[in-house]
């Protein structure tokens, strides 16, 4: 691609190039990663279906047994475990699973038959196919700190795309061919060039929307950025969920602990907690801790049928995921999770009384958690169905491809012994640098912190220039 005639514009370009080129090497790896996984978490029940078929369905479509009995099973064949979620199924003819801690060993997902109340199996999640991608997709197995790590690789991808527009828009005499369409007669570094613009200008909205829709889940710019942002704007969760509607324990209110899986929104939500009954004598409530005698007893509640029935008699009559009390303020949170979000509901049930403390909708969501809800749908491939899968497979697809060609290239093209960065033809004045790095912290931390480390390495490390174009 040839740049414009002028000197200045010769300039901008080389300068854009070299940032380009950082930023891509530097994302390149984890970008490969997070489309691989990703790609195969967007087939997650299809998969899970082809590969444990004899946990994820059962006997019969026949009513479901009490929860009671379910949970009972499960306890029966892992004696002293802890049930802290069960999942309804999702249409008659499957399972129902059970989140399951056991004395000892790792969590399990415990698979139950609603007709029988028959145990099917189990497995641990992250040793799946589907849990290994999943994880791998959000933090690397590294837990926050390979979540900061994708969070920077997707902050420079959205450089990426952006930057990679600039050096795509034609200039001087270029024809359709190799920028609207790739020459594939063409031979070396041509070839490899065209199929990395190409697919780049046709992937381009498609990666940013997987890329902005993404951050929202993200440790740093999700949960201590963006989030307290739109709380204090009123635009996240339902104002009841906010003040806890003003029917609950005068206890802080904490986060959903079991939400594993849940809405953004619903894992963002404060968490509202049962009111402890007065029969209890010998507790007491101080600074935000409850405090028992040791003679003191609670009192034992309803039973997680009973909770069943409050659902039921609330709508909450389908499929629905339903995290029992853990600790005496807990509650019983049940949530839908349908592929379109505005299905959305969730429910607490004071855990003693029965009472439903509050409820909410995606009606009652602030604008910004609908806009997340929406875009995590299509996002996760599922609000248009199989034709969202495969858009969202061909973006996937485009970015290993844009990966891999732009490897070649920069593989093809490096000195040997030397990392053939593009040179700059002029330096970026402070004031010019300043001016970037500001913009990249107030709009992605942790992307402009590190942007502070490739300035100083740039100005330290000085490779050979490459005197090609890009």
């Amino acid at each position: 691609m040839d740049a414009a005639d002028t000197a200045p514009a010769r300039r901008l370009y080389a300068t854009i190039w070299r940032w380009h080129f950082y930023a891509g090497l530097f994302a390149a790896p984890f970008l490969l990663i997070l489309s691989i996984t990703g790609a195969i978490y967007l087939f997650n029940d299809e998969l899970n279906d082809l590969i444990y078929p004899e946990l994820r369905f059962a006997s019969s479509a026949a009513p479901s047994q009490p929860l009671s009995r379910l949970i009972g099973s499960a306890q029966a064949r892992y004696p002293g475990s802890v049930i802290t979620r069960i999942d309804l199924p999702t249409e008659p003819g499957r399972s129902a699973q059970l989140f399951v801690n056991p004395p000892d060993g790792e969590p399990l997902r415990v698979f139950v038959d609603p007709a029988n109340a028959t145990v099917l199996g189990s497995f641990v999640y992250p040793k799946t196919l589907v849990g290994f991608a999943d994880i791998a997709h959000g933090s690397l197995f590294l837990g926050d700190v390979g979540d900061a790590i994708v969070e920077v690789a997707s902050c420079w991808a959205v450089v990426l795309v952006v930057t990679g527009l600039y050096l795509w828009w034609p200039r001087g005499r270029e024809r359709i061919g190799g920028v609207l369409v790739p020459r594939l007669g063409a031979k070396g570094r041509k070839f490899w060039r065209d199929l990395h613009k190409v697919t780049g200008l046709y992937a381009a909205a498609l990666i940013l929307l997987l890329l902005l829709t993404g951050l929202p889940w993200a440790t740093v710019w999700g949960d201590q950025f963006f989030r307290p942002i739109v709380n204090s704007l009123g635009w996240a969760y339902a104002p009841g969920d906010r003040h806890n509607g003003g029917s609950v324990s005068r206890l802080p209110a904490t986060p959903i602990s079991e939400a594993e899986g849940a809405p953004w929104t619903v894992q963002q939500a404060p968490h509202p907690q049962s009111r402890v009954p007065a029969v209890a004598a010998g507790h007491e409530e101080h600074a935000g801790h409850l405090h028992m005698q040791p003679q003191a007893a609670l009192a034992p509640g309803i039973d997680v049928d009973t909770a069943a029935r409050v659902l039921a008699e609330n709508g909450f009559d389908g499929a629905y995921r339903l995290s029992l009390p853990q600790g005496p303020l807990g509650t019983y949170s049940a949530y839908t999770y349908p592929a379109q979000p505005q299905g959305q509901r969730n429910i607490h049930i004071d855990r003693y009384s029965g009472a439903v403390i509050h409820q909410a909708g995606f009606g009652d969501y602030g604008p910004a958690a609908k806009l997340i809800e929406l875009g995590t749908a299509i996002h996760l491939g599922n609000y248009f169905g199989l034709l969202n899968q495969i858009v969202m497979l061909l973006t996937c697809i485009a970015i290993t491809l844009l990966v891999v060609t732009g490897l070649v290239m920069w593989w093809r093209r490096r000195p040997a012994g030397g990392l053939g960065a593009p040179r700059t033809l002029a330096p970026l004045t402070l004031r010019a640098v300043a001016l970037i790095t500001i913009t990249m912290a107030m709009l992605f931390p942790l992307a402009g912190a590190s942007l502070v480390v490739v300035l100083m390495l740039d100005r330290l490390f000085k490779p050979g220039a490459s005197r090609q174009a890009a």
